[in-house]
C-alpha cells in the first residue's frame, strides 16, 4: 500500500547529506516531494543545426565528436576541450575542472548537448552544457523541469529523485476529487497531473496538469473559508448592540471631519452591530487612512451598549500608542481604556486583570499579552485586531473565546485587491477606506542609483538640520556575501561614523528583544534620535510626525506592497516628506517597479501591480494568515480558476454545509489535509 508519509531518506537516490538538503528546501515526506512543482520549464525537445544558432540562445544540437577531448592547463584550472560537428559546421566545447568527461565521449558517435551558445567571428562555442548519449533522454530530447533550488542540490540531483518518486506512487495516488467534479470541469485524474506536472511530454500536458492541480487548490481553501464563515453565522446568536449608542457622539468630538469613505464603512459596521449576527468583518484601508477612528468608534458603541472592547495590537509600542489616541478622545465621554502589554508591572497587570474581569476597565488596549488565559472579561461585546497579518486564525479565533460570541473587527494596511482578499478573508465581510484625510500630504518619491549617494545624504543633512528626522531602511541583519546587501549593523557604523558622526544615529532590527525595540522607537518618536537604521520592523510602527525622510537601500529586493508599507511611515505630520528608494541593477523589471513606486501613492494600484510582477507567493506569506501556503497557485495568473472554484464552493457548501454526504467525502478529507491544524472547522 503506498504511503505518502513516508520519509523522504527511503527514496530511491536520497542519502543522509541528501535527505538533509530536501527537509531544508521543506521535503520530508514522499508526499512533500511529489507536491515540490517546478518553477520553470526548459524545451530540450527540439534539436537545431549549428549554422541556425544564436549568440546567447539556449539550445539542443545533435552532433558528432571530431576528436579525443583535450586538456589544458589555465593558472591552477584544467579546461576541457571537445569538438564536435553537425552537417552544417563544427563547433568547440569546454569544461573547466571536470576530468571524468575524458572517457564519456568517443569518436565518430553523435552525441545530443544542450546549453547557452556564444558566436564569435562566425565560430560556435558551448561552454558546460549538459549532454545524453544519442538514444537517451536524461537531460535533453525532452521538457525538463526546473525546480527553486537555494542549497547546494543540482537540478539533475532533484529530477532523478523526482522521477523516482513520480514511479513509486504513478498509478497509486488515490484521488482527491469526487467523480462528478472531474466530469462536469474536465479535470485531468491525480496521477496523470502528478506526473505531467513534473514530466509533461508536450506543453499542453503540462497545461492540462496544472489546470487540475490549481483548481483542486484553490478550491480546497474555498470551502474552508466559507465553512468558517458559515459556521460563524450559523452560530447562537450574536450581541445586538444598542441603537441608541449612536457613533456620532464621537464623530461630534473631533477636531476633524471623517473621509466618505470612513462614513460609509461606519455605516456598515453600525449595521452589523446592531443586528444579532456576530459581526466577522475585515477593515481594509491604506496607511494613514484613518481605520483607527472607526475602531474607536465601534469600540464606543459597544461600551454605552454595556459591553466591553478589546483592542489587539502587533507591538507594544502600537498598542501604546492606540490608548493614547483612545484617551485623547474617549475619556471626555466617560470611557475608561486600559493598556495590557508584557512590560508592565506584576502588580500592575493583577489589578488590570482584577479591573477588567468586575467591568471596571471599558476598553483593554494591548499585545497578544490579551489572549493569555488569566485575561478575563466581565462582559467582552467587541474584538478589534489591528495589522491582521501579524495574527493567525487561531489567534483570532482565541480572543473571540473571551466573550460570548463578539462582534470580530479585523483592521489592516495591507492592501489587497478585492478578489484576492475574498481568499486571504473568505471568512470575513470585507469593508474598504479607499480615500486618504484631505489632510495628508503627498509623499514625494524618488528612485536613485549609486551615482546619487552624495546628492542624498545631503539632503539627509538638510533636513536634520532643519530640525527633521530620518529612517533609513535596509534588507537584512547580518552580512550575506551571496546576496552582496548591507548589513544593519554596518549600515550603522558607515552612517554614525563616516557620513554623519554630528548626528544621532541608532538602529533597530527584528532579533532585538520587543522590550530594546520599543525603548528606541520611543527615543526616536522623542527626538532624541535624528536618523534610525532599521530593517522591516519599523513597518508597522509608532507615529513620528516629525521623521519626514525614508531611505530605502536596495529597494529593488523588496515587494511594492512592502515599499508601499514603508514608505507610510513618513507623511504622519505638517512636513513636507520624501521617500528615497535607493537600488541597483538595470532589468526592466527593477525599472518598472520603481517607476510605479514613484508614479502613484495609491496603495490599491500598488498591490496590484506587485502581484502582477511578482506573483503571490512572494506577495504575502499566507502561513501567516493560517492558510496553508500556494504550493502553485498563481493568484494574478489564475484569477479566473479563482473566480470559477468560488462560485462552485458556493454551490457545493449550500447543497451541503457540511460536507456530508457521500459525494463530497473526498472534499472533507481533502480540506483536513490542506489545513491539517491550522483551523478549525
Amino acid at each position: 500500500m503506498l504511503d505518502l508519509e513516508k520519509s523522504v531518506k527511503y527514496i530511491k537516490g536520497v542519502g543522509p547529506n541528501r535527505e538533509i538538503l530536501l527537509n531544508k528546501l521543506g521535503i520530508f515526506t514522499l508526499k512533500d516531494l511529489i507536491t515540490y512543482y517546478p518553477r520553470t520549464y526548459e524545451d530540450r525537445n527540439k534539436p537545431k543545426f549549428l549554422y541556425e544558432c544564436e549568440d546567447g540562445e539556449e539550445v539542443l544540437i545533435e552532433a558528432v565528436v571530431c576528436n579525443r577531448m583535450t586538456n589544458v592547463r589555465l593558472k591552477g584550472k584544467t579546461m576541457q576541450r571537445l569538438i564536435v560537428r553537425d552537417e552544417t559546421g563544427t563547433c568547440t566545447i569546454t569544461w573547466f575542472n571536470q576530468p571524468y568527461l575524458k572517457d564519456k565521449f568517443k569518436v565518430g558517435e553523435k552525441y545530443k548537448f544542450f546549453g547557452k551558445v556564444t558566436k564569435k567571428g562566425g565560430k560556435v562555442f558551448f561552454t558546460a552544457p549538459v549532454f545524453d548519449d544519442f538514444e537517451k533522454t536524461q537531460n535533453t530530447g525532452r521538457i525538463i523541469p526546473i525546480y527553486p533550488l537555494t542549497y547546494s542540490l543540482s537540478q539533475n540531483s532533484i529530477r532523478k529523485i523526482m522521477e523516482a518518486g513520480i514511479t513509486e506512487v504513478y498509478e497509486k495516488l488515490p484521488e482527491t476529487l469526487p467523480e462528478y467534479l472531474l466530469k462536469e470541469y474536465n479535470l485531468e485524474d491525480i496521477n496523470e497531473a502528478t506526473k505531467h506536472i513534473h514530466f509533461p511530454d508536450e506543453f499542453k500536458d503540462f497545461n492540462i496538469a496544472r489546470n487540475r492541480l490549481v483548481f483542486e487548490e484553490l478550491l480546497a481553501v474555498q470551502l474552508a473559508l466559507l465553512q468558517l464563515k458559515n459556521n460563524y453565522i450559523n452560530e447562537e446568536k450574536g450581541i445586538k448592540f444598542s441603537k441608541d449608542a449612536k457613533m456620532s457622539d464621537v464623530i461630534n468630538t473631533l477636531p476633524f471631519n471623517l473621509t466618505k469613505a470612513q462614513l460609509r464603512v461606519l455605516e456598515e459596521i453600525d449595521h452589523n452591530m446592531e443586528i444579532d449576527k456576530p459581526m466577522n468583518r475585515l477593515l481594509q484601508g491604506d496607511v494613514g487612512s484613518g481605520k483607527t477612528i472607526v475602531a474607536m468608534c465601534a469600540a464606543y458603541k459597544a461600551v454605552k451598549s454595556g459591553f466591553q472592547a478589546a483592542i489587539m495590537a502587533p507591538t507594544a509600542i502600537l498598542a501604546t500608542q492606540h490608548l493614547e489616541n483612545f484617551k485623547n478622545i474617549l475619556e471626555k465621554l466617560d470611557i475608561k481604556c486600559e493598556l495590557l502589554i508584557s512590560g508592565i508591572t506584576k502588580k500592575n497587570k493583577e489589578a488590570i486583570l482584577e479591573r477588567l474581569e468586575k467591568g471596571e476597565i471599558d476598553i483593554l488596549i494591548g499585545t497578544h499579552a490579551i489572549i493569555e488565559d488569566n485575561v478575563k472579561f466581565k462582559n467582552l461585546g467587541l474584538v478589534v485586531t489591528d495589522e491582521q497579518h501579524r495574527f493567525g486564525v487561531r489567534q483570532r479565533g482565541k480572543i473571540a473565546k473571551k466573550g460570548k460570541n463578539p462582534d470580530v473587527l479585523v483592521m489592516t494596511a495591507t492592501p489587497i485587491p478585492r478578489t484576492l482578499a475574498l481568499i486571504l478573508y473568505g471568512d470575513l465581510d470585507i469593508s474598504i477606506i479607499d480615500e486618504l484625510p484631505p489632510n495628508r500630504k503627498k509623499i514625494e518619491t524618488y528612485a536613485v542609483g549609486k551615482r546619487m549617494t552624495e546628492r542624498v545624504n545631503s539632503f539627509i543633512w538638510k533636513q536634520i538640520t532643519e530640525g527633521r528626522q530620518a529612517y533609513i531602511v535596509c534588507p537584512l541583519v547580518e552580512e550575506n556575501e551571496e546576496l552582496d546587501l548591507k548589513s544593519v549593523e554596518k549600515l550603522y557604523e558607515t552612517y554614525s561614523k563616516e557620513i554623519f558622526p554630528q548626528f544621532k544615529v541608532e538602529y533597530i532590527h527584528g532579533k532585538m528583544k520587543q522590550k530594546d525595540k520599543d525603548a528606541i522607537m520611543k527615543r526616536f518618536k522623542n527626538k532624541e534620535i535624528d536618523i534610525l537604521i532599521s530593517t522591516t520592523v519599523i513597518e508597522v510602527g509608532v507615529d513620528v510626525p516629525n521623521a519626514n525622510i525614508m531611505v530605502i537601500e536596495n529597494a529593488e529586493r523588496f515587494g511594492l506592497a512592502a515599499l508601499h508599507q514603508l514608505r507610510g511611515r513618513v507623511g504622519r505630520g505638517e512636513y513636507k516628506s520624501f521617500c528615497i528608494l535607493k537600488f541597483e541593477g538595470k532589468g526592466e523589471n527593477v525599472k518598472e517597479r520603481m517607476k510605479i513606486m514613484c508614479e502613484t501613492n495609491d496603495g490599491f494600484i500598488i498591490s496590484e501591480k506587485d502581484l502582477e510582477l511578482r506573483g503571490s507567493g512572494d506577495f504575502f506569506g499566507t502561513m501567516q494568515h493560517g492558510l496553508p501556503e500556494f504550493k502553485i497557485a498563481n493568484l494574478f495568473e489564475d484569477i479566473e480558476t479563482l473566480k470559477q472554484v468560488q462560485s462552485v464552493a458556493t454551490k457545493i457548501l449550500l447543497d451541503d454545509p457540511r460536507l456530508e454526504k457521500e459525494e463530497n467525502k473526498k472534499l472533507k478529507y481533502l480540506i483536513k489535509d490542506k489545513f491539517k491544524d491550522r483551523i478549525e472547522l
